[in-house]
């Protein structure tokens, strides 16, 4: 069995950017993973997705992009070349293709198996991310066995899907962008849209990101949170992140021929159910983005900066919905699934997970001594699970285990 200090699952950007910290505590470490370094971004996305942050956002512990097109959006081969360099500039030491299968208590702190061997550790940082197992509703058993189902992760890009229209349920980040390049592909597309966050890609002459990282409002911390499990639960922004800097939302949609039905609520195997909440779903995302842009206007008199006038913009307002769709007549061949991520941990056999199976943790640090987590949403601020924002939070964590060291030391 293999010793060391601390031993990190998974090789994303929390994996590295815990790596860095601990190498820069001189913590003894490994980082286990069970593909290549960003597995996920390597083979869970679709081929023409970039990054939703600008790439002067894209940083990470001692390091960020030095190139000159800082206001752009990675794509992904850019982005897991980015990953590589950031886990080479500091001599990462990551264990390629080796999947964890379990983790338990041992004589001296954990025991972890994987199928290349078992290491030991007194620590160990679970960092397999926010975006970990697709979400696919239980009513997605109603459906036929001759509609093609289908995940973001398990998607490429239109040449997968089956000809026919495509049915994409979930109006976040995912959605309205597969939404839109379906739909240009040359298939009709019926939105179905549940909660969701509009957001301008621009306003007042500069990126959204930068005007919530600027106003602090990605810095806002989890204890401040008015229900901190809600906030947690909140659907992605929906942005897009393109080479000319466009707002795509429902209205663009709409406006190009998405037809746009409310949230999916049942089908009996010939026709699917919408909830006639597509109205009061929009309603609730204006209003959000309202009150968005109101502190950000009020940021912007509070220190006097140079701004851009206030942007015109219209309301986008549901149009007539449909509440059922009958699959065959509407041609449609295909249901793509954009309706979140789950995390599953079947390898912890550690008592930290609450009755949802998410990890119970304050700021990264469990109940049980020696067990961590990172890259979680909200994990201790609003951009926790933002490569910009895992950072911070790695920190913390490494601090935390540093101190644990010291006071076993002085024990000693």
């Amino acid at each position: 069995m293999k010793r060391t200090d601390t031993i990190i699952i998974g090789g994303g950007q929390a994996g590295l950017a815990m790596s860095r910290c601990l190498t820069d505590e001189g913590i003894d470490h490994v980082v286990l993973e069970r593909g290549r370094v960003a597995e996920r971004w390597r083979s869970e996305r679709w081929d023409s997705l970039r990054l939703l942050s600008p790439k002067w956002h894209t940083r990470l512990p001692g390091f960020r992009y030095q190139g000159a097109d800082r206001d752009g959006f990675m794509t992904m081969p850019e982005l897991i070349s980015y990953f590589e360099r950031y886990a080479k500039s500091f001599s990462a030491p990551v264990e390629n293709e080796t999947t964890v299968l379990g983790v338990e208590r041992a004589e001296r702190g954990y025991r972890v198996r994987t199928d290349q061997g078992d290491w030991q550790a007194p620590n160990v940082v679970v960092a397999t991310g926010h975006c970990d197992v697709p979400f696919v509703p239980k009513v997605a058993a109603g459906l036929p066995s001759h509609i093609h189902q289908v995940v973001p992760s398990h998607y490429k890009n239109t040449d997968d899907l089956p000809n026919g229209g495509v049915l994409v349920v979930g109006a976040s980040a995912s959605g309205i962008q597969l939404a839109q390049e379906i739909h240009r592909s040359g298939r009709p597309v019926t939105l179905a849209v549940g909660r969701h966050t509009r957001i301008p890609r621009r306003y007042r002459g500069r990126d959204i990101a930068w005007w919530l990282e600027a106003s602090g409002i990605l810095h806002e911390r989890a204890e401040r949170a008015f229900n901190l499990e809600s906030a947690r639960r909140q659907p992605s922004l929906q942005l897009v992140g393109t080479p000319d800097h466009r707002t795509i939302d429902l209205g663009v949609l709409r406006e190009e021929g998405v037809r746009l039905a409310g949230r999916f609520e049942s089908t009996d195997g010939t026709r699917v159910g919408f909830a006639g909440d597509l109205g009061r779903n929009m309603d609730a995302a204006e209003r959000k983005l309202d009150r968005l842009l109101e502190r950000i206007d009020a940021f912007i008199d509070e220190t006097r900066m140079s701004a851009c006038e206030p942007d015109r913009r219209q309301p986008i307002v549901a149009a007539d919905a449909p509440t059922q769709l009958n699959l065959r007549d509407a041609g449609i061949s295909t249901v793509l699934w954009a309706t979140g991520y789950r995390r599953r941990y079947p390898w912890l056999n550690v008592p930290v997970l609450n009755i949802r199976g998410e990890i119970i943790h304050d700021s990264g640090v469990t109940p049980a001594a020696g067990i961590y987590a990172l890259g979680l949403n909200f994990q201790r601020t609003r951009k926790s699970s933002f490569i910009d924002g895992v950072g911070n939070d790695a920190r913390v964590v490494a601090a935390h285990i540093s101190q644990r060291f010291s006071r076993s030391s002085i024990a000693a």
